[in-house]
């Protein structure tokens, strides 16, 4: 018995010194994205950029909303993410007066470091604004170019866009009250269904992003909004302060990406996935491999 008890104790000692020898903590992030294609996309690069050129490991979390995804940068369970400055300026900062695109980066970016600890690293290049949209057919026959134009006439029209953009301050609420619009009905929808259901004619009147690649697979007309409601959306990546301070190359790293996605890039990227149904991480692996990031 004594000759096993001491076995076990040798045994037990072995292990807490191969423990003791061991990382004594654990190099890794956690990378966030948002609930559509554009967002998956811009995450698995970000993924894939960390794994590919540090040895730092990354968890992936896909499919948050704007607000559940803002808290989780807040809280720690999120450490990198892409968000757009209007999101943040609008939604987040609650600011609803119209400044210049830099302006609204540099406040942006002054408050979340001075309120939050996070820091917004350099824009990727592209302005991924909100649009409303309807079909040619509409468009011509109550001859719309201007959300002005739609506002005549949006009591005739049934409104569908998604959640978000339904509920936001920055959105649809305060869209009407600027524009004087008021729909037949307005129904919350997601993804690609506002397509299906705007093509049909389910709905006469949808949202979109500005870089959509469905937006070429429906032809859809794209109404200007002239009188500037919608603040500029360029994408930066956000970073917690404590894991730039944790992993200093991160910042370098990911400011590689700063200006290399234009409006046109990212839609024919957001096509290959939406319309022509590839695999969203190889989109990704493409782009940054063609670029020489990885």
């Amino acid at each position: 018995m004594k000759r096993r008890v001491i076995a076990l104790w040798l045994g037990a000692a072995a292990l807490l010194l191969l423990i003791g020898c061991g990382p004594k903590e654990s190099r890794g992030i956690v990378v966030g994205a948002k609930a559509y294609t554009e967002q998956d996309i811009l995450g698995n690069m970000l993924q894939i950029l960390v794994e590919e050129n540090t040895d730092i490991q990354v968890e992936y979390k896909r499919e948050l909303s704007s607000n559940v995804l803002f808290a989780a940068m807040q809280s720690g369970d999120v450490d990198l993410c892409v968000d757009y400055t209007g999101t943040v300026y609008a939604n987040y900062l609650g600011y609803n007066d119209i400044k210049t695109a830099d302006e609204v980066y540099d406040i942006s970016a002054q408050d979340l470091e001075r309120d939050y600890d996070l820091l917004m690293l350099d824009p990727l290049g592209f302005n991924n604004t909100y649009t409303l949209t309807v079909r040619p057919d509409t468009a011509e026959q109550y001859g719309l170019k201007t959300y002005s134009d739609l506002a005549k006439v949006s009591q005739d029209m049934v409104l569908g866009v998604s959640f978000e953009i339904l509920n936001r301050a920055d959105g649809i609420p305060n869209l009407k009250k600027t524009y004087d619009m008021e729909f037949k009905n307005e129904l919350a929808i997601e993804g690609t269904l506002r397509y299906t259901a705007i093509n049909s004619d389910e709905i006469q009147v949808t949202n979109a992003f500005s870089t959509d690649g469905l937006l070429l697979e429906y032809e859809l007309v794209v109404l200007e909004d002239d009188k500037q409601f919608f603040p500029p959306y360029h994408a930066a990546p956000i970073i917690r302060a404590e894991a730039a301070e944790s992993y200093p190359e991160l910042v370098e790293l990911v400011n590689r990406l700063a200006g290399s996605l234009d409006d046109e890039t990212m839609r024919a990227l957001n096509y290959r996935v939406d319309g022509q149904r590839e695999n969203v991480t190889d989109v990704a692996r493409d782009f940054l491999t063609s670029k020489g990031f990885i």
